[in-house]
């Protein structure tokens, strides 16, 4: 889900940066009070989808860590150590992207009211 979904993002933003610099090739900004709302709406998607993913895929990290003793579910990194502080960094940056994709959130909200 946390792949899928960060796909997604970086498939978004990228149709973003497109967007901003035909804006600054044509000289005036792209931006009318419906596109506003649009993308005002785009951002707060992905920024609550980036949020979603990062928190299962942390869920999912924390009964690799401690196990589940009433479903039988194993300590998996006591046996993959190596793998379970990539997974951690991994959650890391996937939380540092979900603040990043917040604050794009609020710099679009603050953009479409000033219109």
């Amino acid at each position: 889900f946390l792949l899928i979904t960060n796909g997604i993002l970086a498939s978004y933003s990228f149709v973003q940066g497109l967007r901003c610099v035909l804006s600054i090739y044509i000289g005036s900004p792209l931006l009318s009070k419906p596109l506003a709302w649009l993308i005002f709406g785009f951002d707060q998607a992905m920024a609550y989808l980036s949020v979603a993913a990062a928190a299962a895929a942390a869920e999912s990290a924390y009964l690799a860590e401690r196990g589940q003793i009433e479903f039988q579910w194993i300590k998996v990194c006591e046996f993959f150590g190596k793998f379970c502080i990539q997974v951690g960094e991994g959650l890391v940056t996937a939380f540092l992207a979900s603040l990043c994709m917040v604050t794009v959130s609020g710099i679009s909200a603050y953009h479409l009211f000033r219109l």
